[in-house]
């Protein structure tokens, strides 16, 4: 098995470990309410999710 020869500097891993990184949710827009949600959840304004009411909201 192979072994490395001499030790590897925390740049260089770091730098071959640069693109590892997890990108941010991005919101979108509600289709009932249009307000900023996250995806994939239900809308904290209107209670809707794929267009039926799951949570009741009380204005």
């Amino acid at each position: 098995m192979a072994v490395p020869k001499k030790r590897k500097s925390k740049a260089r891993r770091d730098t071959r470990r640069s693109h590892w990184k997890l990108t941010a949710v991005q919101p979108i827009d509600c289709p009932q309410c249009t307000e900023p949600m996250m995806p994939h959840r239900v809308c904290p304004h209107c209670g809707y999710y794929k267009g039926k009411e799951i949570v009741p909201v009380s204005s």
